[in-house]
């Protein structure tokens, strides 16, 4: 310790204390019992940690939430030591283990052996050994070359590339349960024996770093609460998770695939998914344009002095794709579409008269993401965005983010989302435009948001630092929320492509610019809604509407007629004439989630009618064909 001092607050009371005094010592001082850590600012320290800083200091129980942060980082460390304790110390080598929403994990290479699923049982059963033993969990402080030296002993190299990377003045510290030491800044548990309740859940695949050209390691996950109760909630929350996994489902249903071959990240539309694709596309574009937007196209790639102008190869080339030279000149991938609408709204000179301009375009761009964090639909590197750029004067900044928020609003209801979340990002402390704009925008999207009767929570300096914005985030069948829509304003991209407007008094004004996207992505808005629909999409958006299946093979006839009479006005079906047993068509329509199944057997063709069945409803009996066909148009017009 130092022997400064230093003033700290404690249950409402002052100390003045010796500074570095570890926390536990601090507590023992005030009083202050079953207590496993305290929280100082937004860092949450364990009673090992020395207290270094003044201010006041929340005492952390088994009660608080931020207490699993303690409870996931020690077993976390306890998993560490039980894959050490049945592998052999040499043998396993530790990456990272940080905790997780509602976990841990830990990246590890074990050599000659890769951990699989089989494995965790073992490795939960030797961490209950580990917990059951209660060795005490020891912090201590090394300086820079005994920790090189101790774990270059250990024979821990990833190890010595954190300690490679850790600021000259900050302290290394280290955590020591048993004969087991990691690299670590804690919060820890003072012993093994006070974890809590936890369950190994799944591996991995990462990286060292998230870089592809480093060794691959494997991240084994965990589960963890205090409660023993409360983590079996979750395992079962898990588990419906694991079965609405969008990669898992979209295998199942003949939605997308990626292949090595063509690369990490890019996806490859199936038939199934292609129509489903082009019924959201289409879908799209029918709303954009009763809304006023036009339809633009604009290129895949474009000319370095683009990107030089629009900032992106200032502050953004670290997610392009590296450059290609033709013709001696240097093209780029497009990472956004933004600079090619604002040379499409340059390309004349505009008046006030045609304000607000509202441009649209299914822009395909590209975007080098890590492998480490790709992820089926959800992380890419090639995705198609629902694009728009509004270019307004200040008078009608209001109505155009009314008009976007409500229109974006609509547009997820159709696809079955009804709660959302709104979060409005104000002005960071770098930023460029004038005070006059911030407060026009801001002001306009606060206003928005109340004009349509909706709460809002502010992000405060979270807007971008060329405007304020507006989130939408959504609620899905599981709880979840997932961030979809934005409204963003832009003051720094009209300032860069000097765009500007012929205003009443026939001078040049600048215009103001939102950017706007509604699904985001097409794939990971699909990604999203496989989840929330457990793959059985709305009728409207699904690829097959209608199984047409022949019990036997004299009723194919009649079940061809009824396929062109359910295509002829434009019912998606198709006719299962495989030479199977009729229940197990049924059950493959119902695997491949088509909505209804129409049987046909010798008393449909006798009184021309259908058996339906309906994936949500069940047997929904016998009805005429046109009946079928009412029945199911008051399904489609209700989007339902």
């Amino acid at each position: 310790m130092s022997g400064e001092s230093i003033r700290i607050t404690i249950n409402g009371k002052e100390y003045e204390v010796e500074k570095g005094m570890p926390l536990g010592e601090l507590f023992k001082l005030a009083g202050v019992k079953k207590a496993i850590g305290g929280k100082l600012g937004d860092r949450i320290l364990d009673l090992q940690s020395p207290v270094t800083e003044p201010g006041e200091i929340k005492p952390i129980t088994r009660k608080d939430a931020e207490s699993l942060e303690i409870l996931r980082h020690s077993l976390a460390h306890i998993m560490a030591q039980a894959l050490k304790e049945i592998y052999g110390d040499k043998r396993v080598h530790l990456g990272v283990g940080p905790t997780t929403e509602e976990g841990f994990y830990y990246d590890v290479e074990v050599e000659g052996h890769s951990v699989t699923e089989e494995d965790l049982p073992k490795i939960e059963k030797k961490m209950r050994e580990i917990i059951k033993r209660d060795y005490p969990i020891l912090r201590h402080e090394l300086s820079r070359e005994e920790a090189v030296k101790l774990f270059k002993e250990l024979g821990e190299k990833y190890k010595i590339d954190i300690i490679s990377k850790i600021p000259p003045e900050e302290v290394i510290s280290v955590y020591k349960q048993g004969d087991f030491v990691d690299l670590c800044r804690g919060p820890h548990l003072p012993s093994t024996g006070r974890a809590g309740s936890f369950k190994l859940t799944s591996i991995a695949g990462a990286y060292w770093m998230g870089d592809s050209s480093k060794p691959q390691l494997q991240r084994i996950y965990g589960m963890a609460f205090w409660d023993d109760k409360e983590l079996q909630e979750r395992l079962r929350f898990y588990e419906e998770v694991k079965k609405r996994d969008h990669r898992r489902l979209g295998r199942e249903l003949e939605f997308f695939t990626i292949d090595e071959n063509v690369g990490a990240g890019l996806i490859l539309w199936l038939p199934r998914g292609a129509t489903y694709r082009r019924i959201v596309e289409d879908y799209l574009r029918e709303q954009h344009l009763k809304r006023g937007y036009q339809f633009v196209y604009t290129p895949h790639v474009g000319k370095s002095k683009l990107w030089e102008t629009s900032g992106h190869l200032e502050f953004y080339k670290e997610n392009m794709y590296p450059p290609m030279e033709m013709d001696n000149e240097t093209y780029y991938v497009k990472p956004m579409n933004c600079p090619f609408h604002i040379a499409i709204y340059k390309s004349k000179v505009r008046s006030y008269k045609e304000l607000p301009v509202r441009l649209f375009e299914l822009g395909t761009v590209y975007r080098y993401e890590l492998s480490g964090v790709l992820h089926g639909l959800l992380r890419v590197r090639g995705f198609t965005q629902d694009d728009a750029h509004i270019i307004c004067t200040e008078e009608q900044v209001n109505d155009e983010i009314k008009n976007a928020l409500t229109f974006a609003m609509e547009v997820l209801k159709d696809f079955g989302f009804n709660e959302f979340k709104v979060f409005i990002s104000t002005r960071p402390e770098k930023s460029v435009g004038s005070d006059h704009q911030w407060e026009v925008t801001t002001q306009a999207l606060m206003n928005a948001v109340r004009e349509l009767g909706l709460n809002y929570e502010i992000d405060e300096g979270g807007g971008a630092f060329y405007g304020p914005k507006i989130d939408l985030k959504v609620k899905d069948t599981l709880g979840r929320y997932w961030q979809l829509s934005t409204i963003q304003f832009d003051f720094n991209l009209p300032e860069r492509f000097d765009m500007t407007y012929v205003g009443e008094d026939n001078q040049k004004h600048r215009p103001y610019m939102v950017h706007r996207a509604m699904l985001g992505s097409i794939e990971r808005f699909t990604g999203i809604l496989l989840e929330h629909h457990a793959g059985l999409l709305p009728v409207w958006l699904s690829p097959v509407q209608v199984a047409v299946i022949p019990i036997a093979d004299r009723h194919r006839e009649f079940c061809g007629k009824v396929l062109q009479r359910l295509k002829s006005v434009g019912i998606r079906a198709e006719l299962d004439n495989r030479d199977e047993r009729m229940n197990a068509k049924i059950r493959d329509a119902e695997l491949k989630k088509i909505p209804y199944v129409l049987v046909v057997g010798d008393r449909e063709v006798e009184n021309g009618a259908v058996a339906v069945r309906g994936k949500k409803e069940g047997n929904l009996g016998s009805m005429g064909i046109e009946e079928f066909i009412r029945f199911l148009q008051n399904k489609l017009e209700a989007k339902e």
